[in-house]
């Protein structure tokens, strides 16, 4: 197999950024790996250990870096477990079954069965949605709680940005940047420098690693209809990637028990809901928090 990375050289700038960011993760916390059919995969488990367990999936080109803006306030209440997806710049095995097979919802339950967890709620983000979806259509008896920010799978994809992809490969860095920016925005003026250091990592990240060229399959009606769990879908409308309309009305049609936010000014990046998460997760939300 092809490695993620472009270069062994891209590979240990990423791997050392990520070790020295994992340093000062916002909550005491243990780092490990787990035996999985598809290799190794680094867990970070953090929080209040008689809580309920809630595991989280990250987006493509990322790592559970992701979190750590969220994670001091979930784990005040919540069990967490911050799985590094395979095929991904983390510290995970760089596996990259195909997306249209069972391979990844096995290799997720894998991991729960290593982890000791009979059930756990999921959080998923774009990829990391469709990665929580693979496998609470299939192992809904496993899964208490669903949460799907932006996730694929769901609504239809754009193909729109793959033309501005085309074009922006051809201007070098300057394309490179552009192409972020058209997916995840632009960053604030008045960013902390925190995250203008994050915002600098995930580049590198980007610049350094493979992209999957595999379209996320779309799960069917009698697929969704399986999630009777409560869910909560966070969406924006001006999603580069997804049709975020046609995932609120999917949702809407078929889930009984869940809950869309659709973020008008929102992208495919939407900060800022770790509060609403929260609530959720521990059961305080309106009507999908049942």
């Amino acid at each position: 197999m092809t490695g993620i990375y472009k270069t062994p050289q891209g590979q240990r700038m990423v791997e050392e950024r990520y070790r020295h960011i994992l340093e000062h993760w916002p909550a005491a916390n243990r780092q490990f790996h787990v035996p999985t059919r598809q290799g190794d995969t680094f867990v970070i488990a953090c929080g209040e250990e008689s809580g309920p367990a809630v595991l989280l999936l990250h987006g493509s080109l990322a790592n559970s870096a992701s979190w750590m803006g969220d994670i001091a306030l979930w784990a005040q209440r919540c069990r967490i477990f911050a799985v590094d997806v395979i095929g991904e710049p983390g510290l995970s095995a760089q596996s990259r079954p195909s997306l249209d097979s069972d391979a990844h919802a096995l290799w997720l339950e894998d991991v729960m069965t290593a982890l000791g967890l009979d059930r756990a709620a999921l959080v998923g983000v774009s990829l990391g949605g469709w990665l929580a979806l693979d496998y609470a259509t299939r192992y809904p008896q496993r899964i208490d709680r669903l949460v799907l920010v932006c996730p694929g799978g769901v609504g239809k994809q754009k193909y729109g940005i793959l033309f501005k992809a085309a074009l922006f490969s051809l201007c070098g860095v300057w394309g490179k940047r552009a192409l972020r920016t058209a997916i995840v925005g632009a960053m604030p003026g008045d960013a902390s420098p925190a995250a203008r250091k994050f915002g600098e990592f995930f580049a590198l990240m980007h610049e350094n690693t493979r992209p999957r060229r595999e379209k996320l399959p779309v799960f069917d009606d009698s697929s969704l209809r399986r999630l009777t769990m409560p869910v909560l879908a966070i969406v924006g409308g001006k999603d580069a990637l997804l049709d975020s309309s046609d995932t609120r009305r999917r949702i809407d049609g078929l889930l009984e028990n869940a809950e869309v936010r659709y973020l008008d000014e929102a992208g495919h990046f939407i900060p800022g809901q770790g509060g609403v998460i929260a609530e959720f997760l521990n059961g305080t939300a309106g009507a999908a928090g049942g």
